[in-house]
């Protein structure tokens, strides 16, 4: 193998990791909003 073989595949690692970031910090943030069931309590 190379000697620049796990120095080349570490680089390719943090540019994949640093596109996969930029698109997460981009996505609107989901609410977690669970429906409530109704009761006939409080008519």
């Amino acid at each position: 193998m190379a000697d620049n073989y796990l120095e080349r595949h570490y680089l390719e690692y943090e540019r994949r990791k640093e596109e996969w970031l930029r698109k997460k910090r981009h996505q609107p943030k989901l609410k977690n909003k669970m429906p409530r069931k109704r009761t006939g309590e409080g008519k």
